[in-house]
């Protein structure tokens, strides 16, 4: 059967799109797949299509609870994994094609890797086939991380024991949790990561970070945080990840 992947997907009142999400997942031609839903009691439709789409699959696990947030729902799926490998897939965003788990799977097995990560394309929210923003990575190396770079998230496929040697994602962040565990991990110069140069997943535009002012500016001041807990650099490492960021309306 080769790796298992555990995707999980983390909900909330997200049933405009949740349908598109969950087929992106499951038309995949790599099957060794767990699918775990983790709602945070949704008062919309999202709880009942996403029962309709589950069936009798038994390959689609479906929590629906109060809980603290995305971060918080993401540490519950990841404690629920059984697979090798974890990833997200977020409610509004999709996978960029059919065989990218197994493009992914096969980087894993030809490095013996710890974490695969690759490119993401904003998209239109009606239109998805129209880029609105392409975020393409790069090879990583260690001095890349005081210059403020990270992989887009959604990308990171990791194996469970990066996230059994590192915790879960650390709930005092409210955006930015994901770049605070991205510093973590890519820290660790016992872990391998390698990049796949392709779109893996594609991002209906308007996140929780960049949806106001308020939440950028919020979002800067978390990220900094990060930096000094990590020791990742300073204000500069903050005005690279900012300004990195205009070149990908520009990279299509």
């Amino acid at each position: 059967m080769g790796l298992k992947f555990t995707i999980i997907t983390a909900t909330y009142n997200s049933d405009q799109f949740i349908e598109s999400c969950m087929n992106s997942v499951l038309s995949q031609n790599y099957k060794n797949i767990e699918y775990l839903i983790i709602d945070g009691a949704s008062t919309d439709d999202t709880v009942s299509k996403v029962h309709q789409i589950k069936g009798t699959s038994s390959t689609i696990k479906v929590i629906s609870e109060k809980d603290n947030g995305i971060y918080d729902a993401l540490n519950k799926g990841v404690s629920l994994a059984t697979g090798d490998i974890i990833g997200f897939v977020h409610s509004d965003d999709f996978l960029a094609s059919n065989n990218i788990l197994s493009k992914i799977k096969n980087v894993f097995e030809l490095n013996n890797s710890d974490g695969v990560y690759g490119d993401l394309d904003y998209v239109d929210k009606e239109n998805v086939t129209k880029v609105v923003r392409a975020w393409k990575s790069c090879e990583f190396y260690p001095s890349l991380l005081k210059k403020g770079w990270m992989p887009a998230h959604p990308t990171l496929f990791l194996r469970k024991k990066v996230y059994l040697k590192h915790g879960f994602f650390n709930l005092k962040y409210k955006i930015a949790a994901d770049y605070d565990f991205m510093l973590r991990i890519f820290k660790d110069t016992n872990l391998q990561f390698d990049y796949l140069e392709e779109v893996v997943t594609k991002m209906r535009v308007g996140g929780a970070s960049n949806k106001s002012i308020k939440n950028i500016i919020h979002k800067t001041k978390e990220d900094y945080s990060a930096i000094r807990q990590n020791k990742a650099g300073g204000l500069d490492a903050i005005l690279n990840k900012n300004v990195s960021k205009i070149k990908q309306f520009f990279v299509k």
